[in-house]
């Protein structure tokens, strides 16, 4: 049995280390920025900041496996036979803010048990003064500007035309793209935040439902625990459940559904 709550005391502490490594260099002249085959950017703060949690988990977590943004491992993580712990790291969600000096980005821990069910999440955005975390049964919660920690739970709206819906943009959606634009008519306010920040103003209850139409594990695991551990639901948009699908979904639990059907 893992204790929760000694990988969650670790998961700080590297959410530590990667703060000072990324806020060192954030807005700074000699940042390197390079173009991945997928055309979006990653920076040397990406790779250092991912090259420095691998290290120290090689030897405080030695038996764990890692899925990492820009050094790979999903392969190995996820296949069939694997019947490890294994920890799931965005370095830098948002690096295109990152470089344009937005402070919108964050950087995204996650540890996942042998059945790929994520039962810890911590998300540190320095340049925004939060960090966000939880585990498994354990509820969510953020801390803010460095006070104690404050429990955070969904929201209770419970109409479309209540809601309010945070997505990143309009790339990505296929043949939901012209639903999803019409659906804005429909509902109370939309504002195009994106990113982990989305999810995490699920988490707190000051927005509704967040929505990206294409994503990845290292996108979505920490996301997910949060969410759900606040009282809502994580999930894809063919109805899914979890951070495994190729898009992420979270909402306040109660609009989940209608959602989903406003959108297929």
């Amino acid at each position: 049995m893992r204790d929760l709550a000694l990988d969650l005391s670790l998961a700080h502490r590297l959410a530590n280390a990667a703060d000072a490594i990324s806020m060192a260099k954030y807005r700074s002249s000699d940042l390197v920025i390079e173009t991945k085959p997928d055309l979006t950017p990653v920076t040397d703060v990406d790779k250092g900041i991912e090259f420095m949690i691998r290290d120290v988990l090689s030897q405080e977590r030695p038996l764990d496996l890692v899925i990492g943004e820009e050094f790979g491992g999903k392969d190995e993580a996820l296949a069939a036979s694997n019947d490890k712990y294994y920890w799931v790291i965005d370095p830098i969600d948002g690096t295109k803010n990152f470089v344009r000096a937005v402070p919108t980005w964050g950087t995204l821990i996650a540890l996942v048990n042998p059945k790929h069910e994520v039962v810890l999440g911590v998300v540190s955005a320095p340049a925004l003064y939060r960090r966000w975390y939880a585990h498994k049964d354990g509820g969510a919660y953020v801390i803010e500007n460095g006070d104690a920690p404050r429990r955070i739970s969904v929201s209770a709206v419970s109409d479309l035309r209540d809601a309010s819906i945070s997505y990143s943009d309009l790339v990505g959606w296929g043949p939901r793209r012209q639903k999803f634009i019409d659906l804005q008519e429909r509902i109370w306010r939309t504002r195009g935040l994106g990113d982990f920040w989305s999810h995490m103003l699920v988490a707190e209850g000051s927005v509704d439902i967040a929505v990206e139409p294409s994503l990845a594990l290292w996108d979505m695991a920490a996301n997910a625990i949060i969410v759900t551990e606040a009282g809502g639901i994580f999930g894809d948009l063919d109805g899914g459940l979890g951070a495994h699908g190729p898009n992420g979904l979270s909402t306040n639990g109660k609009l989940h559904q209608a959602f989903l059907d406003a959108i297929n």
